[in-house]
């Protein structure tokens, strides 16, 4: 029996062209339709245009209604295919498997580095794979990406011209694209453990901040006075923030005894923070500071704003963020 794939269109490279100032979406899901039948093989494609943006202009009230979107079609598909840019994909797909957990289809994001009319792009290869990850009957959130699957929560872009733009960040990948066809790792895809419930509240009074030598602490003060509620913090190597001359620690501590969450990750793309190590991690840990493990930076800040949209009471907010909701963190089973 055919599988039913909805494919829905946000825009992106994949459906750009050129226009008086540059690449920009103009593409709609009608003008695209021959080539993705191309790839669709055996499965039955229905296709829709949500919005037409670079993906620059994808903000987090795109990433409610789109859930919505998902939520309200879910049971009349089998799987579906989102098409977005790039440059955002990896905040989508992390914030998706947040809105969407324990959804009862695939759903597969892919986007493309060069234009579906470009005749050597990326963009039919990467819609063949999402379209037949989306048929695989597989539940979850994922990116399909330059012949490869990743785990929504886990995906990041790490090239910014290149085919293979995206990687899965200390996890492997969900499936592989050879010479002998899709090989799905099904050790790799996190178990539905409840019953989907759309879940798209967020808040948007959430920062992300790198250290850099010499940063001040004021800059944090004035995020407080801004009445921002979570901040999310790139510190360096496994976790390490500094507490002499500028003391960094210690207006960290002022935030979070005046009600922000504070999670503190790392700059370096792979392996985690692990701040019990050095003087520098456990004074955060000892004032309260969340520890982002070995999450990508996508999924700790989206799973910050999705945790705070529900609640701002800082207790539960460090509940929910120890829980494993998706595979954004280790190795062990999600909650």
């Amino acid at each position: 029996m055919s599988r039913k794939i909805l494919i829905i269109n946000t825009g992106g490279t994949l459906s750009s062209v050129m226009k008086e100032n540059g690449l920009a979406p103009g593409l709609s899901t009608f003008d695209m339709q021959k080539e993705l039948h191309i790839v669709s093989g055996d499965t039955n494609l229905e296709i829709e245009d949500f919005c037409s943006l670079d993906s620059a202009n994808i903000f987090p009230e795109d990433w409610s209604k789109l859930a919505e979107r998902i939520s309200q079609v879910r049971n009349d598909y089998d799987g579906i295919v989102v098409i977005h840019g790039t440059d955002t994909l990896a905040y989508t797909s992390s914030m998706l498997s947040f809105m969407l957990r324990n959804i009862n289809i695939p759903v597969v994001i892919t986007g493309s580095q060069l234009s579906i009319t470009n005749p050597v792009a990326d963009a039919m290869e990467n819609c063949r794979c999402a379209i037949h990850m989306a048929a695989s009957g597989i539940p979850g959130v994922f990116v399909a990406f330059n012949r490869k699957v990743i785990l929504g929560c886990r995906a990041s872009k790490v090239r910014s011209l290149s085919f293979d733009a995206f990687e899965s960040i200390n996890y492997p990948n969900v499936a592989t694209i050879s010479s002998l066809g899709m090989n799905i790792d099904t050790n790799a895809v996190p178990s539905r453990n409840g019953v989907f419930q759309l879940s798209n509240r967020y808040s948007t009074e959430v920062c992300m901040l790198k250290m850099f030598p010499g940063i001040h602490r004021s800059l944090l003060e004035s995020l407080q006075d801004q009445g921002y509620k979570g901040l999310y913090i790139e510190a360096y190597g496994i976790g390490g923030m500094p507490f002499l001359k500028h003391d960094f620690i210690s207006t960290v501590e002022k935030l979070i005894k005046g009600g922000m969450t504070v999670v503190v990750g790392t700059q370096c793309r792979y392996e985690g923070s692990k701040m019990d190590v050095y003087e520098t991690g456990r004074r955060a840990l000892e004032i309260g500071a969340l520890q982002a493990h070995d999450m990508t930076s996508e999924a700790a800040l989206t799973k910050l704003m999705w945790i705070l949209g529900m609640t701002d009471n800082p207790s539960e907010v460090r509940d929910y963020f120890s829980l494993n909701i998706a595979g954004e963190y280790g190795k062990s089973i999600c909650l």
